[in-house]
């Protein structure tokens, strides 16, 4: 304890001294250490603003950039331009604008194109298999012939929406908005219409060969002539009620045909 004591009270001694011999040193040397922290903290604040501005720079760049593989368009506007045969694959689309633009053949495999706006749009034949189209506007767009499998359309508006002939296998339209959409001869087998409102739209002649899902979908004059909905789950009796088919119709064995089939011919205003 005494050589504890010793060395306590020897480091007081100094430093004591040292404050009474060296303290205009002490003071030179904080007035130096302070303004080379200032300095260090200028030169901090000017490279952050740098960096900051070059970043803003290079990401209103990327709207300027050549369309290709994984580029990043996120909302840039690229609206009445031709970009067909466009290779997209894997690219940042989200929330872009592509009103009247034409993607027919593009190639948007993968692509993110959550919440991008394509009102009457071109993507006839485009390649677009695993794509990301959940919360899209895409009012009159055609997608016929299109391969999208395994696509999200989830709470998409798709109002007159032009899929004859498409390719959408495990495809979601969940809340989807697809009043008079046509799905004539599409590929829906998995596909999830689970609470989307199809309300006029056309299945005449689509391929359901598997367990298709239609719970809770409003099926207001739905066309479904032709159509064999035996493999379609979540099917009620008051959706079929609803809906238009005929004697080519092949309905779940729990469901029957309503009396009222067929219907009159749609109205195409």
């Amino acid at each position: 304890m005494d050589r504890v004591e010793g060395i306590v009270r020897l480091a007081g001694e100094t430093f004591v001294s040292g404050r009474q011999c060296c303290g205009a040193l002490r003071d030179n040397a904080v007035r130096k250490r302070v303004g080379i922290a200032t300095g260090f903290g200028v030169l901090a604040l000017s490279a952050a603003f740098l960096l900051g501005s070059s970043t803003n720079a290079l990401r209103a760049a990327d709207c300027g950039n050549v369309a290709g593989p994984g580029l990043d368009w996120s909302g840039c506007s690229k609206t009445n331009i031709m970009l067909q045969n466009s290779d997209l694959h894997g690219a940042n689309l989200a929330g872009a604008h592509f009103d009247s633009t034409d993607l027919s053949d593009a190639n948007l495999t993968s692509a993110n194109l959550e919440k991008a706006t394509l009102v009457r749009a071109w993507l006839k034949n485009a390649r677009a298999d695993g794509a990301n189209f959940a919360k899209i506007e895409a009012y009159r767009s055609d997608f016929s012939n299109a391969s999208a499998n395994g696509v999200s359309f989830a709470n998409a508006e798709l109002q007159r929406a032009e899929f004859a002939g498409a390719q959408l296998k495990d495809a979601d339209f969940q809340k989807a908005e697809l009043g008079r959409a046509d799905f004539d001869k599409a590929v829906l087998t998995g596909a999830n219409f689970s609470f989307a409102n199809l309300s006029r739209a056309t299945l005449n002649g689509a391929v359901i060969d598997g367990p298709t899902s239609f719970g809770a979908a409003f099926m207001y004059l739905t066309r479904i002539e032709g159509v064999d909905l035996s493999k379609a789950s979540g099917l009620q009796q008051a959706q079929v009620n609803l809906a238009c088919g005929d004697n080519t119709t092949i309905l779940p064995s729990w469901l029957k045909a309503p009396s009222g089939w067929p219907c009159p011919p749609d109205d195409k205003d």
